[in-house]
């Protein structure tokens, strides 16, 4: 391959890798040590700020820059920060509505026309309601960062219930779920798995150690998260069967609720829900003029059954 080739394939490898050695970076590119390290240095004189160490754990690392240079992206790469953009346009970070807008255009009028076709498909058949609880964008890429680095993070995290706790976690996975971000990590502390709500932390600081990733319970973050498996902070999710068409009972939940309809009858629709209080579902159930049914959380199931003698008293 030519010098121009290679140095763009050098560039991708350090994108996608924390840290290199020289010999499996030369072996990639099938260069000598001497030729790799004039490439390092036509990306560094092009704005790239990339740290060489020596010995047996030293190598190549790419690092941020006093400016944005270049950023290389393949097809998914580029659709799924695009996507991720449309996301972030619907206030999904606080605060970054309007740059998200701006950096989707920039992205797709430089997108070839197969890349550009796919997003307005996607776009174009998919709603993007609110989200509930905004999150600070440095905290979300504070968290990001560490769950990438494998690296122990500290954040002062405020409970549901108001307490609050200075916490020391193993950050391993973001989950964005029912309009919230959460992250699944080891916390030190209480030893085992904890979920914590992203726009629940403050001071969140990455604290410069570096730990071996676990398994996380059950091998999925998301279910983990949706099952609040002793997550510290962890909405309940409720899920409910409406004998009437998604778009009255979406009409009438808003924002606060994903309704979907019964994959078995058009004319029937499901309400998921995350929330801490089940108090918000049960004026739902009571104030749709449909037949309801409670799918989970089995404890709703007994508040309705409460609920409803009340009612029945009160009626005479």
């Amino acid at each position: 391959m030519d010098t121009s080739e290679r140095t763009l394939r050098l560039l991708g490898l350090l994108q996608t890798h924390r840290l290199w050695s020289g010999t499996e970076l030369a072996a990639r590119l099938d260069v000598s040590g001497r030729t790799l390290r004039r490439d390092v240095e036509r990306l560094r004189g092009l704005g790239y700020a990339i740290e060489a160490a020596r010995g047996v754990a030293g190598g190549y690392q790419l690092r941020g820059s006093a400016s944005m240079p270049p950023l290389l992206l393949d097809d998914q790469e580029a659709l799924a920060i695009a996507l991720g953009l449309r996301a972030g346009a619907a206030g999904a970070v606080a605060g970054h509505e309007e740059a998200a807008v701006n950096a989707l255009a920039k992205l797709t009028t430089l997108m070839p026309a197969r890349l550009r076709e796919q997003v307005e498909t996607l776009t174009g058949h998919t709603e993007l309601g609110p989200t509930w609880s905004p999150v600070d964008a440095e905290t979300l890429t504070t968290v990001a960062r560490a769950c990438r680095d494998s690296e122990l993070l500290g954040f002062a995290y405020t409970a549901r219930d108001g307490e609050a706790t200075t916490r020391r976690v193993e950050p391993h996975r973001l989950v964005n779920l029912g309009r919230r971000w959460y992250v699944v990590a080891f916390d030190r502390g209480r030893d085992d798995w904890r979920s914590f709500r992203l726009d629940r932390m403050e001071e969140a600081t990455p604290l410069r150690e570096r730990f071996a990733p676990r398994r996380i319970p059950g091998g999925d973050a998301v279910a983990f998260v949706e099952g609040g498996t002793r997550g510290a902070g962890s909405d309940a999710r409720v899920r409910v069967r409406f004998a009437a068409p998604a778009a009255s009972v979406a009409e009438f939940v808003g924002r606060w609720a994903d309704v979907e309809a019964a994959p078995d009858d058009p004319g029937a629709c499901v309400m998921t829900m995350l929330t801490a209080d089940l108090h918000w579902p049960l004026m739902v159930m009571c104030a749709v003029d449909a037949p309801a049914r409670v799918l989970e959380p089995e404890e709703l199931v007994g508040r309705a059954r409460r609920a409803g003698e009340r009612l029945r008293a009160v009626a005479g």
